[in-house]
């Protein structure tokens, strides 16, 4: 079971947006996964490249404190590229700690199996 937690409404710098998260939504995040044994999903909007170091870190810390319940982190404001990609998380248990950019082109070629 995975929980997903959606990520929005942040400011549009990154600095104020990394601040804005560790102070709003890091206490949130904690709690969920303090008070259920699932792993989680963070959602973020998309941003540009200036957000990734803060977001990445936040997931790989988050990570860590939660072993070895899974944490990742999914960038993306198309709902079926979000339900595509956690279906691929829910899959790939040794995934955690890691921020995927989505966009609308998917995986499917890349994600077949082999016949």
């Amino acid at each position: 079971m995975m929980a997903l937690v959606r990520v929005s409404a942040l400011p549009e710098g990154a600095l104020d947006s990394a601040a804005a998260f560790h102070a709003e939504m890091l206490p949130q995040v904690r709690a969920a996964l303090a008070a259920s044994g699932e792993d989680l999903v963070l959602a973020f909007e998309p941003a540009d490249h200036e957000h990734r170091g803060w977001r990445l870190a936040a997931v790989q810390q988050l990570a860590r404190e939660h072993a070895p319940r899974r944490v990742n982190a999914i960038e993306s404001d198309d709902e079926e590229a979000i339900a595509a990609a956690l279906s691929y998380i829910d899959r790939a248990p040794g995934l955690t700690g890691q921020l995927l950019r989505l966009d609308r082109n998917g995986a499917d070629g890349l994600l077949s199996s082999a016949s």
